[in-house]
């Protein structure tokens, strides 16, 4: 049996005719930048988040590359931030001549140890760029907590965390990405909620940050050929807002159709010995956006699930600390062990919303086969 990693086909031929309308309904209109699939986009994301503003660009790295332009993050200022990520939420910070800082993350979640940032922040530090990974968030009371006695701006890399909500110790959930100043998503084709090409959106619930954001994405113009900012262009393309807005119809069943494939690789993993399943920390409503677990002999169960047609990614094989474009930064291997053993030990196994209960079956089948032989 073929296991792919993910596939979009299925999704598409479900939901054909509403695809297929979404775009020729764009080409039909002929509004093809910053249209109003954009701006009904838009408000549905805001409708979704709570988030009182939220500004579609062209990706998620762009919205990191932007977001920490606005906040500062540049010319010799430090960001702490995690190694054990995608190259987009350290780059953000080096393409603005800024320093990233790195903090070892935590051995359950995969996320961003708070207990060892504030020894990190000096008189340069700008902000934090906690990453909620995989399949929740970090520990947001205590970075806001850190950020709010130490004059820090926070950018929440929520590329990976659409439909995550965190309530900690509040008096309420609140969705990934709107409780620090600015918050970014990436809407890759394999995200929780994916485009069918490269698209992103920065929110927040601050005016001011707002307004800059949007000139941001036109090149910093404040109104066509008037420029207040050396910004950037951006946008977030109508088409693949139009096919967005079919698909956040229907988020909430996809989001509880991965939960249950998330349970159903819990039930049948957790007694296997040589798998260790992360652990969800905290009072938040995680989402299964990959399904990640640590595997003794990693590389070999790679190949073996390979020659048995199932697809599966590894997330992150090498930290950040670790990669030749971060040299300059003086780390060497060591200094960051957990990122370092989780990195060795990850693997992610195939989670979509249309993969079936016998495909998954087949895939704890097949690691429990490898682990006996």
């Amino acid at each position: 049996m073929e296991v792919k990693f993910y596939t979009s086909t299925r999704e598409y031929n479900e939901k054909k005719a509403e695809f297929d309308n979404a775009v020729l309904g764009v080409m039909e209109r002929g509004t093809f930048i910053l249209g109003n699939e954009v701006t009904n986009f838009e408000s549905a994301v805001k409708e979704f988040t709570g988030a009182k503003y939220a500004i579609g660009v062209a990706s998620g790295t762009d919205a990191l590359v932007m977001a920490s332009d606005i906040l500062g993050f540049k010319d010799g200022r430090e960001v702490i931030t995690s190694p054990f990520t995608f190259l987009a939420s350290t780059s953000c910070i080096a393409k603005h001549r800024a320093k990233p800082v790195f903090v070892d993350i935590d051995e359950e979640t995969f996320s961003i140890d708070a207990n060892k940032i504030e020894e990190k922040i000096t008189k340069d530090t700008a902000g934090i760029i906690p990453i909620h990974l995989f399949s929740q968030m970090g520990d947001m009371d205590k970075i806001m907590d850190i950020s709010s006695r130490n004059n820090l701006r926070v950018l929440e890399d929520a590329a990976e965390s659409f439909g995550m909500r965190y309530k900690g110790n509040g008096s309420e959930y609140k969705h990934a990405g709107t409780i620090g100043d600015l918050g970014v998503f990436s809407f890759f084709p394999t995200k929780t909620l994916g485009a069918y090409g490269d698209a992103g959106m920065i929110v927040t619930n601050d005016e001011n940050l707002a307004r800059i954001t949007k000139m941001y994405r036109v090149h910093g113009a404040s109104r066509k050929y008037h420029y207040d900012f050396i910004g950037y262009n951006s946008r977030l393309d109508s088409m693949q807002a139009a096919i967005l807005q079919v698909k956040i119809k229907y988020i909430n069943e996809a989001i509880q159709k991965r939960d249950q494939i998330a349970k159903l690789y819990i039930d049948r993993l957790q007694d296997c010995e040589f798998i260790k399943i992360p652990k969800i920390s905290g009072n938040q409503k995680s989402v299964y956006y990959v399904f990640n677990v640590l595997a003794e002999r990693r590389d070999e169960l790679s190949e073996y699930l390979k020659s048995n047609e199932i697809g599966t990614s590894i997330y992150y094989p090498i930290p950040l600390h670790l990669q030749k474009c971060f040299e300059y930064l003086g780390y060497k291997k060591g200094d960051f062990p957990v990122a370092e053993r989780t990195a060795d030990n990850i693997i992610a196994l195939p989670i979509y919303p249309e993969i079936t209960v016998e495909e998954v079956e087949f895939v704890c089948e097949t690691i429990r086969k490898f682990y006996k032989k």
